[in-house]
């Protein structure tokens, strides 16, 4: 019988296929790592860019709204420093003049009466402006909702969830006050404002903190 001669195997092309193969499964999963980690870098640009233009509005919107409160609560302590119970609102024309240039609007007197020596009892109605912030989340919900603060670390993420969460406490004694307002209590209303006061605060200090570590997000 006659030997058929064996094929010769080029080991060298096939080592070279081999290995063009290889390179090619690696440049493609290289590419695909580096467009992946790209859109996520230009994503999570794009979120904190919008978180940050979020928490400057809102920072913006509760000094406004914390200064017109402060007045309102000055007004409520000089108010509640003239009502004597069982009598009403008493002060002297001097002291309720000076009041109510200080706070218009206030105090409209309707009626005094004279009470004794250079006191007066005074009858009127309260006019209260609260201030209320618009403090917004959408920003802060759009990139928890895409995912894309996975991205931002631990320390950039605690910060964002404490100020928003503190956020939200703020919004629901801006709620409280609203009640308090609507039911004509101002006793509660008083109350309000003073948690508001310390909130209000708080915040602030959690907005600066929270801007400050968006920076370390990038």
């Amino acid at each position: 019988m006659r030997k058929l001669p064996r094929p010769k195997i080029n080991w060298k092309y096939i080592i070279g296929e081999v290995l063009l193969i290889f390179v090619g499964i690696s440049l493609a999963i290289w590419f695909n790592n580096w467009n992946t980690e790209r859109k996520t870098n230009s994503d999570k640009a794009i979120a904190i860019a919008k978180i940050e233009g979020e928490i400057h509005n809102n920072l913006e919107e509760l000094k406004r709204t914390t200064e017109g409160n402060s007045t309102i609560k000055k007004a409520m302590d000089t108010y509640k420093a003239f009502h004597v119970a069982d009598v009403g609102i008493v002060a002297s024309q001097n002291q309720m003049r000076e009041f109510q240039q200080e706070h218009p609007r206030f105090f409209k007197v309707e009626d005094s009466t004279h009470l004794k020596e250079d006191k007066w009892v005074y009858d009127g109605d309260t006019y209260i402006n609260l201030e209320l912030a618009e403090l917004t989340k959408i920003a802060w919900e759009t990139s928890k909702v895409t995912g894309i603060t996975s991205a931002f670390g631990y320390e950039c993420l605690y910060a964002l969830e404490g100020t928003y969460n503190l956020q939200e406490l703020v919004q629901i004694e801006m709620i409280k006050a609203v009640d308090a307002l609507q039911d004509n209590d101002i006793d509660r209303l008083f109350r309000v404002l003073e948690f508001m006061e310390q909130y209000d605060s708080q915040l602030r200090e959690d907005y600066d903190q929270a801007l400050q570590a968006l920076k370390n997000c990038k």
